[in-house]
């Protein structure tokens, strides 16, 4: 969130981007999904980025998620069809420094999921059709240059607000869902240990700008308790079917049935740190925390990196801190292409430069 700038920034806060170095790169990840239960879920991602001025970025991205083969069927297990569930997103983002050490940036989204290919459900009764969606992110990034025990030190701050758009729906009803509006903070402190060694310490908190949930009324058989409309009784919290999107920014701050204590726990932490040797390796470990009623994700990361002139290799390793965990060996790999690197090795060469 407030590490240093590199061309996958536009995901996770594009006015980083006012402040890399290189004037021009691209990454490509790949992710094996859910290894532990199936073996032809994937996510890849694509992501570049162009200086425009010493000021000025522009960046953009692809991210397709595939969701392997499904075999669909009807009340009577049936089987109807099979289809390969996916889904896409493009960015488009833009950050400017707005001063000395500070910037901003904006992301524009695209979003295309297909979850269903167009199959009719509760026995044909619904038609289904690919869901599609427009978002933005808006973002800011601080920097400063501190010393640390009399070593040279950059402390940087970052925020972003992602997702902020349009529901999105499935069928030809009236019911649509929200896409996942997100808030995150974070900071980052990097420390020259000396012309060879760098060490990094981060932290993010994120939340979820979306309605959580009610708690309905059940009877004493179990079953919801309805109106004289038939709909369904709040106990607690509230109903956000009505809530706009640009509501729910702000109504999801204080909306969780259980009240503030359950409100904190919807907050996710992680930490990490990451140590260079001249640029070239680095190790990485990093802890993230969810609560155990909000998704129970609980896991550490070990990653590596390598770098030299034209391109990077970076390779990430997924521990679940609980059994069975589906995260279970979940490895993430990426690539990263550095036009400057390039243009160096050019320079290097006289028969490239005639």
């Amino acid at each position: 969130m407030a590490t240093s700038p590199d061309p996958n920034s536009i995901h996770w806060n594009a006015s980083k981007l006012a402040f890399i170095e290189k004037s021009g790169g691209f990454s490509i990840s790949y992710t094996p999904w859910l290894r532990a239960l199936v073996s032809d879920i994937s996510l890849a991602y694509i992501s570049g980025y162009k200086k425009l001025k010493n000021d000025q970025t522009i960046a953009g991205s692809l991210r397709y998620f595939s969701l392997g083969n499904i075999d669909f069927t009807d009340d009577q297990a049936q089987k109807i069809t099979s289809f390969s569930p996916k889904e896409w997103a493009f960015d488009v983002a833009y950050a400017r420094k707005l001063g000395e050490g500070l910037s901003g940036g904006i992301a524009l989204r695209y979003i295309y999921s297909n979850l269903t290919g167009g199959v009719p459900i509760q026995n044909g009764t619904i038609n289904t059709h690919a869901g599609t969606s427009v978002a933005a992110d808006v973002s800011a990034y601080y920097r400063r240059d501190i010393e640390v025990s009399k070593k040279k030190s950059v402390l940087a701050f970052g925020i972003d607000i992602s997702n902020i758009g349009s529901k999105i729906s499935y069928t030809d009803t009236k019911v649509k869902d929200f896409i996942p509006a997100n808030f995150r903070l974070g900071t980052n402190l990097k420390i020259e240990l000396d012309n060879y060694n760098t060490i990094s310490f981060g932290a993010d908190v994120n939340k979820l700008l979306v309605p959580t949930p009610p708690v309905y009324l059940r009877t004493a058989d179990g079953r919801d308790s309805l109106d004289a409309n038939n709909n369904k009784i709040i106990q607690y919290g509230k109903d956000a079917s009505s809530t706009s999107p640009a509501a729910a920014l702000f109504s999801s701050w204080g909306d969780a049935p259980a009240g503030f204590a359950e409100e904190l726990k919807e907050f996710t932490y992680s930490i990490g740190t990451e140590y260079w040797y001249d640029n070239q390796f680095a190790i990485r470990a990093g802890y993230f925390h969810e609560a155990s009623t909000k998704g129970n994700r609980k896991y550490f990361t070990l990653g590596a990196g390598l770098r030299y002139n034209v391109f990077g290799l970076d390779f990430a390793y997924l521990i679940p801190t609980t059994q069975r965990n589906p995260l279970e060996n979940t490895l993430r790999f990426t690539l990263v292409f550095d036009f400057d690197g390039l243009a160096g090795d050019k320079n290097d060469d006289p028969e490239k430069t005639e």
